[in-house]
């Protein structure tokens, strides 16, 4: 049960938030597998097996799980530090670094007592600096944390001098300590540069998107303006005129307030095609934008079967949106590799068909918003205008499908029978201007 919960929480996560996670488990894990490597190996036969020397060897083992637990602590806020979401507290490096002096005090006095041979002396200095250095890797930049790893090497130099470590035992010192610190930088470092750089790349889709709604605003703006922004100032003057003439006793003022009616009801009709060119969504243009959007995503879109140019209107509008929510869901709730676009037309039934790969995580689909054209329940509301239905849900195999089917009578199957429309108001409106 808890395995399956931890898949199901793996499968919620975005590419990019898998990625991040992985590069935080591993920075966890590194000073763990060390230590218990390192560390451990010259128990066997290394540690001269006498009670100091393996008292000795007993403190360094506890130090440098002591140092893992620090590390792991500040695996977080390094990250943080290094992406620029957070500062990290300085004070939290003092511990890990009274740890290392004290893991090298420790080296040095096994060294000074002879309770270690060569082999098992440098691969435990090899891993004394690796813990602090996962963190502090993170937090200066490359050019300070080399000059941290010399000083550190010639601190570890000076002190195995002094206790009477000669010979290629001291020589060793040097490749070995700046060894585990490489290793750190060149595992730690590049790992988390690109992971900023996929962050930020993240922030500026997200930015580009918000753009995008602004400028669809201004446009949205732009038209009603260049729609409403001369009938308005031609109703404002022939009102003055209007009200002047009235005042006069003129009879012209009827025709100038007939006038203004008749400005106001083309005014009306403007704006609701403005409005329902904002609002009807054609399908062969979703379809191909599906696929646009998808394929850009990194998803393999395939788009078969008819294109529905020849169905009715309000049935092509209701499908459009099917297309634009369902490629929605699988961007915003799903991970998947591979998505199919369907649509079979006939006689009787319009069937869409959008299948995907990615059904763990895709079932995160919005399916009890009530908000009328968000989610499957808004889907549900369009379709049912036009007699239509939906299904959806996952088929087994990981994969997630979506199904809305609209019936299609004689007259709806055929389109030259199916007056738009525009031509099915047009006598109405004249009658009312009578």
């Amino acid at each position: 049960m808890l395995v399956r919960g931890w898949r199901r929480s793996w499968q919620k996560r975005s590419k990019l938030e898998r990625i991040d996670l992985y590069s935080r488990l591993t920075l966890s894990v590194i000073p763990w597998l060390f230590t218990l490597s390192w560390q451990l190996t010259p128990f066997k036969s290394g540690i001269r097996h006498e009670p100091l020397p393996i008292a000795l060897g007993m403190a360094l083992l506890l130090v440098s799980l002591a140092q893992c637990l620090l590390s792991n602590r500040n695996v977080e806020p390094s990250y943080a530090h290094y992406l620029g979401t957070a500062v990290f507290p300085r004070r939290r490096q003092l511990l890990p670094l009274v740890l290392l002096l004290v893991n090298l005090g420790l080296l040095v006095t096994m060294a000074a007592v002879d309770g270690i041979d060569k082999a098992g002396l440098l691969l435990m200095i090899t891993n004394a600096p690796v813990a602090f250095a996962i963190t502090q890797t993170l937090l200066v930049p490359v050019r300070t944390f080399l000059i941290q790893s010399f000083a550190v090497t010639a601190l570890s130099v000076c002190a195995f001098a002094a206790v009477g470590v000669r010979d290629g035992t001291l020589a060793g010192v040097v490749p070995t300590s700046l060894f585990g610190c490489a290793l750190v930088l060149v595992s730690v470092r590049p790992s988390a540069w690109s992971l900023a750089v996929m962050w930020q790349a993240e922030e500026a889709r997200d930015l580009q998107a918000r753009l995008a709604v602004a400028e669809e605003r201004l446009r949205f703006g732009r038209d009603l303006h260049d729609v409403l922004g001369r009938n308005l100032a031609v109703i404002a003057l022939k009102s003055e005129l209007a009200v002047e003439l009235a005042q006069r006793g003129r009879p012209e003022a009827v025709d100038q307030m007939v006038e203004v009616q008749r400005i106001a009801r083309t005014s009306q009709q403007e704006v609701r095609d403005v409005v329902r060119g904002y609002r009807e969504a054609d399908l062969s243009t979703e379809l191909a934008g599906a696929r646009g959007v998808l394929s850009a995503a990194g998803i393999t879109c395939e788009v078969t079967g008819d294109t529905g140019d020849r169905l009715p209107a309000p049935v092509q509008s209701a499908l459009g949106w099917v297309v634009r929510e369902a490629a929605t869901n699988v961007l915003r709730h799903g991970d998947p590799h591979h998505c199919t676009i369907r649509l079979r037309t006939s006689a009787e039934a319009a069937v869409l068909l959008v299948e995907n790969d990615g059904a763990a995580a895709t079932t995160g689909t919005d399916e009890t918003s009530g908000a009328s054209g968000s989610g499957l329940a808004g889907l549900r509301e369009r379709l049912r205008v036009v007699d239509g239905s939906l299904e959806a849900g996952p088929e087994g195999n990981g994969l997630f499908r979506l199904t809305a089917t609209v019936p299609l009578g004689p007259v709806a199957s055929s389109p030259r029978l199916e007056k738009p429309p525009a031509a099915r108001k047009a006598p109405a409106l004249q009658e009312e201007r009578r």
